[in-house]
């Protein structure tokens, strides 16, 4: 899975899976979760926010649409 670095102030990069809408998020503390049925326009309007985020809290952490695991432990 390649991941984009992103400009974010909690998110280090962002990945997506289109065969199976699986989207990635590792966050800056290096945790890194999936979320499973995702629709490509969610990532792809993720990928267009000015404000990475506040779009992934608002629209996929918030909401709670998405099953999700976590992939990896914050660094500590």
């Amino acid at each position: 899975m390649d991941m984009a670095p992103v400009t974010s102030s909690i998110i280090h990069s962002i990945g997506y899976d289109r065969s199976t809408e699986t989207l990635y998020i590792q966050f800056l503390n290096g945790s890194l979760y999936e979320y499973r049925h995702v629709p490509v326009t969610e990532h792809e309007q993720l990928m267009k926010a000015n404000s990475k985020g506040t779009y992934f809290n608002t629209h996929i952490r918030d909401l709670n649409r998405y099953p999700f695991n976590r992939i990896r432990q914050p660094c500590r």
